[in-house]
């Protein structure tokens, strides 16, 4: 039998809060939707007023939309109500400090690290709690956190409460499109809470009440609700009238219990006075039988009549569930006609929509196999995408979810739609089968997550047992947290979590399908010299100490990444996606490393396992990357295979520093099946580089030396941002290497390419102008790290008894040739010219002057000869054989260096490269 039982509370504590200024105008609705129950977000209740706690900061926090513009903070980690209050009209209930709010419409602005600019409530404050949890085991309440402590004694973000059986469990909505139902449970009691608004909204009505509706399971011990925290006097009063209850307007607080008398004596009722702080709290005895607990917040606020919009009526108990986005939108893809292997075809976003939502599309997964697809936006929002094969003529969009926090990463498995944001893992579920998600369960958030703004939920990838991996970002301007900076594998049934790595600013990572094998890149800054691709195991640490850390002082030894790659090549690394189960082509079973900055698909060489298949490869993991594909016009952030049709998609959005101006983008990478010729395999040796092509190459070109161009260099880690490129005595610049020799392996797809002195370098690039025997072009460069030089072995290579010719010698001119602009752009790939300067006018993650619009514009020289100069042929050819001569104003301070290339190449060659440099107009 169901026992109800009504525990009616009357706060009247109330504050004010400057609001932010009013957002820029743009395409795009409000970033918080007035009609949608809920949303996340960090909030900084630190400072709403006297009265107040002062230590009242949720770094998970769901924001409740309780209609009439009154809105709830829960915090999810403490299960308790971080506050109340009610909204200034026109205004978003929270300044838009965090990142998705602050860049939605304007794309690209920023945050600053720590935790000093957090999103805060804006409006009249009714109720608010500290840092202690919301529901306690027992009769007497602590009021304080019992959870283990951060890094920094200081941090609040320390992850969920440490109680028995006590765990958020989901939010959902089928009730109303105002009443959101959260679901927990406290010591293995099962409790549904929603909360309401309850008065009569006519013009100069008075107070209102704010419900908290707590229907609370069996429970064999006593169970604590801390209700409120106040400077202010409590006082407490026992209802005398059944269902009736007073709306005095007297300073501080009441709590009034209105039912029978028959059994007000087993709840407890009690106020404790704790450090100058009055601590409203009720205590429920152990009960075999369901209860219903109305806990009443109320105001002396006067309500006036509202807009429309923000008065919505609410209908407590209507349980129907409610369609929110019942429209299907549709775009077609623009196909790619380019007679090349690998096209790109672009598929618009559905930016016309009913809801004038942004839509900065970061991650999609795949449903099934028949074209359908899951994506989320960093706006927090879950499409469902059809139609995603054959001609893409007509792709389908549904909006599936909404309210989330920043997230970037979404998986699909075994039916399951997982979402990582910064509250933790969400498992998205439909109850109803309506296309609409109703229920958000929260599949993991065991792991600690702090306020820091730069704390970013960056990724999250299946493992081939069902484990989740996900990555975090690590850095820190306020204090230490439990688990920045980590790479984290979740285990399949959400129920434990372990730290595989940590040591990273901000992580990005892929995992293989098959292995296992868990890799992550990171972004250049303090202690990271330049962009390294790693693999993470075993706990290992991988070198980044937060700015607010002792210089230099490494908890442990520091892992070095599997390769490093220049920070001009791939200024952002992001995630990696493996491509088994495609039909690329030869590109199948590689490994896709996604640049975002500059964005760009880079093939990760070195076999599946990531280690050389040579037989004289080393015994250490290496790896290189390659340019693959460059010609996306979006941000790059993500890629998968879809099983569907099995070519690769690509996603991402723009919110930190592109080189492109389209906000975000889906688009296909298509392998159209006609040839192409691509390195297989980069090994350093003692004798030289050993590569390996997919195709024959044609013998005079393949073994003329001169066919290859390498330089090498080392970085340094410091607390400084980034490294310059060291040459090996220590001085500033890289060092040429010319090639003694070059031999073609018997069966014509291998060359060994001889270079004297080889050595353990951080960085080397080589770079080719070959052809294969059918005349296909076979130009491009790799990067690579030598940790270690295998012993080269002729025979067993396939070179048959060859002695290689290491004698140095000076770099030799290539025989001279007609110069034309064709030559030029295949120099410019061949050189490695790319990393440094752009064809399309970007200088974003480039340490030279683009090359579009260059020839005949006027040049301000800052070191070498200052003043300025016109960018005629003279110009481009002094600075080609010697750059240094005229450096262009806002590249003086770039360390990086560029090498002479005086005597190395020829004057045909030169005039080839001003060639191509004066068709890019």
């Amino acid at each position: 039998m169901m026992k109800s039982r009504a525990l009616i509370a009357s706060l009247a504590l109330a504050t004010t809060l400057t609001a932010q200024q009013p957002q820029t105008p743009s395409p795009w609705g409000d970033f918080v939707e007035k009609d949608f129950p809920f949303f996340s977000s960090v909030l900084d209740a630190r400072d709403v007023g006297e009265g107040f706690p002062k230590d009242n900061l949720t770094p998970r926090g769901l924001i409740l939309n309780l209609g009439h513009n009154l809105w709830a903070c829960f915090d999810t980690d403490l299960l308790r109500i971080a506050c109340i209050w009610e909204g200034e009209p026109g205004k978003p209930p929270v300044t838009p400090a965090a990142l998705a709010p602050g860049s939605y419409h304007v794309a690209g602005q920023k945050t600053k690290d720590g935790q000093e600019y957090l999103p805060k409530p804006i409006g009249k404050v009714w109720l608010a709690n500290g840092i202690y949890p919301g529901w306690e085991v027992g009769e007497k309440p602590s009021f304080s956190d019992p959870r283990e402590p951060a890094l920094s004694k200081e941090e609040v973000g320390r992850g969920p409460v440490e109680f028995p059986q006590t765990r958020f469990d989901s939010i959902s909505h089928t009730h109303d499109s105002h009443v959101a139902s959260l679901k927990y449970s406290v010591a293995g009691c099962l409790i549904d809470e929603s909360i309401f608004l309850q008065g009569d909204f006519g013009v100069d009505s008075g107070p209102c009440l704010t419900w908290r509706t707590l229907d609370i399971g069996r429970h064999e011990e006593p169970i604590t609700l801390n209700i409120c925290k106040s400077s202010k006097p409590i006082n407490l009063k026992r209802g005398r009238n059944g269902g009736m209850f007073s709306l005095s307007g007297e300073a501080g607080a009441k709590i009034e219990v209105t039912e029978k008398p028959d059994w007000v004596s087993g709840i407890r009722l009690s106020v404790t006075e704790k450090d100058e702080a009055s601590f409203a709290s009720v205590t429920i005895p152990p009960t075999k039988d369901r209860q219903i607990v109305y806990v009443v917040c109320k105001t002396d606020t006067i309500f006036k009549t509202r807009e429309s919009s923000d008065a919505k009526p609410v209908t407590k108990g209507a349980y129907d569930p409610v369609s929110y986005w019942p429209q299907t939108l549709t775009t077609k893809a623009t196909l790619s006609e380019k007679p090349d292997a690998y096209v790109i075809d672009n598929i618009p976003l559905p930016f016309e929509n009913p809801w004038k939502r942004n839509v900065r599309l970061a991650d999609i997964a795949f449903l099934n196999d028949q074209g359908d697809a899951a994506g989320v936006t960093f706006d927090g929002d879950v499409w469902l995408i059809s139609g995603l094969k054959g001609d893409l003529e007509k792709v389908t969009w549904k909006r599936f979810a909404s309210g989330l926090h920043e997230p970037m990463s979404i998986v699909a498995r075994k039916g399951e739609i997982l979402v990582f944001d910064r509250n933790g893992i969400w498992k998205l579920v439909d109850t109803n089968g309506d296309k609409e998600c109703d229920r958000y369960e929260m599949f993991c958030n065991l792991f600690a997550q702090t306020a820091e703004t730069r704390e970013f939920p960056n990724s999250m990838k299946l493992g081939p047992d069902g484990a989740l991996y996900i990555s975090k970002g690590g850095q820190e301007g306020t204090t230490f947290g439990k688990h920045n900076g980590t790479v984290i594998k979740v285990a399949a049934d959400g129920k434990s979590f372990e730290v595989i790595g940590y040591g990273l600013r901000q992580p990005f990572i892929g995992v293989h399908p098959v292995t296992g094998l868990v890799t992550a890149s990171d972004q250049q800054g303090h202690y990271v010299p330049s962009t390294p691709l790693h693999i993470i195991r075993d706990h290992h640490f991988y070198g980044h100490l937060p700015t607010i850390a002792p210089k230099e002082k490494y908890p442990e030894a520091i892992t070095d990444p599997l390769t490093w790659i220049p920070h001009p090549v791939n200024p952002s690394g992001v995630t990696q996606t493996w491509l088994v189960g495609a039909k690329m082509g030869p590109v199948n079973d590689e490994l896709i490393h996604i640049g975002y900055n500059r964005p760009e698909l880079f093939r990760v060489i070195g076999g599946g396992d990531l280690k050389s298949p040579s037989a004289t490869a080393s015994r250490r993991p290496m790896a290189a990357v390659v340019s693959f594909s460059r010609d996306f016009d979006f941000p790059t952030l993500n890629a998968h295979v879809n099983p569907a049709d099995g070519q690769l998609y690509v996603v991402g959005f723009q919110v930190w520093g592109t080189v492109v101006k389209k906000i975000s983008g889906l688009a296909r990478v298509r392998y159209t099946d006609k040839p192409r010729v691509l390195l297989k395999e980069v090994t350093p040796t003692d004798k030289g580089l050993l590569l390996r092509f997919n195709a024959k190459l044609e013998a005079k070109l393949a073994t003329d030396p001169t066919s290859y161009t390498a330089e090498r260099w080392n970085y340094k880690r410091t607390p400084e941002y980034g490294s310059p490129h060291l040459k090996l005595d220590g001085s500033a610049g890289q060092e040429w290497m010319t090639a003694s020799s070059a031999y073609l392996s018997k069966d014509g797809m291998s060359v060994l390419v001889g270079f004297p002195n080889m050595q353990v370098v951080n960085q080397m690039r080589i770079g080719w102008g070959l052809q294969s025997v059918d005349g296909l072009k076979a130009e491009n460069t790799a990067y690579f790290t030598p940790w270690e030089l295998a012993k080269f072995d002729a025979t067993k290579e396939g070179f048959g008894d060859i002695q290689v010719d290491l004698t140095p010698r000076a770099a030799a001119t290539m025989a001279t040739a007609k110069a034309t602009a064709v030559e030029g752009e295949r120099l410019y790939l061949m050189f490695g010219c790319m990393a440094c300067h752009s064809t399309d006018g970007t200088t974003v993650g480039k340490v030279g002057p683009s090359w579009k619009g260059l020839f005949g514009s006027e040049r301000v020289i800052a070191k070498g000869m200052k003043g300025k100069v016109k960018a005629d042929e003279a110009y481009l050819r002094e600075s080609i054989t010697n750059p240094s001569a005229k450096v262009v104003q806002g590249f003086e301070k770039f360390d990086t260096g560029m090498p002479i290339y005086a005597g190395i190449l020829n004057d045909s060659q030169i005039e080839s490269l001003i060639l191509y440099i004066k068709s890019l107009k």
